[in-house]
């Protein structure tokens, strides 16, 4: 799934002048995070991610991958002018609206009490605007759930239902990126299928900006354009997803061949 995008993505990553390329959906600069006891767990970290592409970001366990994501919508707070969203230091904006713009899918859904379609609607509520019932049916289709499951109660979902209702949720808030932190770890197979074409879908329907944290580099292959590896807390390559075999970093050639 996902060659022909990944050519064109490759296409436009490659082949086209520098001083004409758009600024970057989402950039970091030197970004730095140590842990109170002094440990290094981000490194100076800097990567451009292009807008409108799935990013997979793998690495071994505790190499710094979810700090990494955490950072690009300010579940820790990182230093001015190190993060940057459409060119703005993220630091600078207000954090619900960014939230907002940037919005993230745990490893574990956490639904709030009621129907499948309160907590659709959760979002949108905060901010004055009711969503029609047409609308909830709309995000729970791009989250490959059926409209029927609207007024069912959430604590009577499966795990994997639960994670689309989550998906749906995020949605709702009209995001321009979305963070996904191992979203399938937990989930069947089938599951796990249906959270990774609602993600491809997403960007070839609305051109949606992705970057997901996974252990599995399989999944990354099947939906991500590009890839980035890191290791101890570095980003040590970024690379199209096509060509993992291509990998140089020791680490990361020792990490593609274990998992």
């Amino acid at each position: 799934m996902g060659s022909f995008t990944q050519e064109v993505t490759q296409h436009l990553l490659l082949n086209v002048d520098p001083s004409q390329q758009p600024c970057p959906k989402l950039q970091l600069k030197n970004l730095t995070k140590t842990s109170e006891g002094g440990e290094v767990i981000l490194n100076g970290v800097s990567l451009e991610i292009p807008k409108g592409v799935v990013v997979g970001i793998i690495g071994p366990s505790g190499s710094g991958k979810s700090t990494l994501l955490r950072a690009l919508n300010r579940l820790w707070e990182p230093e001015p002018e190190t993060v940057f969203l459409d060119g703005s230091d993220i630091c600078k904006l207000d954090v619900l609206s960014l939230r907002r713009k940037v919005g993230m899918l745990f490893q574990l859904p956490a639904l709030f009490e009621g129907t499948v379609s309160d907590n659709v609607r959760y979002g949108p509520l905060l901010m004055g605007k009711k969503l029609t019932e047409a609308e909830v049916h709309k995000l729970l289709s791009v989250a490959d759930l059926d409209a029927s499951l609207a007024s069912r109660p959430s604590s009577e979902l499966s795990i994997g239902q639960a994670q689309r209702v989550a998906l749906a949720r995020t949605l709702a808030n009209d995001p321009e990126v979305i963070l996904l932190d191992e979203p399938t770890s937990a989930l069947d197979p089938i599951s796990t299928q249906n959270i990774e074409e609602a993600i491809v879908r997403l960007k070839m329907v609305q051109g949606m900006t992705t970057v997901i944290v996974s252990h599995s580099v399989k999944q990354i292959q099947r939906i991500a354009d590009m890839v980035c590896l890191v290791v101890a807390g570095e980003v040590v390559e970024v690379l199209d997803c096509s060509k993992l075999s291509e990998a140089q970093h020791p680490m990361a050639r020792r990490f593609l061949e274990l998992s």
